[in-house]
């Protein structure tokens, strides 16, 4: 059975919902903190072909950080290797939290997502 990690900002509310919904599950998870230990692009790419998510779907669009580098307007034009290492420069950029199975990642708390992956990779019946 695949590992699972949780990647999470840990003052984030809805990071914290998302722990609670997993230690619920009775699940044994790793945590890493998305600042701290920040996805890498060669990360991101994999993810995101794994499991069929557009990258845009990777980026914090809520975030102070994708704002102030007015990334709504900018996004629609770079490439895929931009979006890359604009993710991999600085985690508060990435879509948080982000939960982790095998090569498989979905970003933000989506309960319903959530399960239907943890039930394909067998980690919940």
């Amino acid at each position: 059975m695949d590992p699972i990690t949780l990647i999470l900002y840990p003052p984030c509310s809805t990071c914290q919902k998302a722990k609670a919904f997993l230690q619920d599950q009775g699940l044994v998870f790793a945590e890493r903190h998305i600042k701290e230990n920040r996805p890498t692009a060669e990360e991101l790419r994999l993810w995101s072909r794994e499991t069929g998510l557009p990258l845009r779907r990777y980026f914090n669009t809520s975030g102070l950080l994708y704002r102030s580098m007015n990334l709504a307007e900018r996004l629609p034009e770079l490439g895929e290797k931009e979006q890359l290492e604009l993710l991999a420069s600085d985690g508060m950029l990435v879509r948080r939290p982000l939960l982790v199975v095998g090569n498989r990642a979905l970003p933000g708390f989506r309960p319903a997502e959530w399960t239907a992956l943890l039930r394909e990779t067998a980690h919940l019946s």
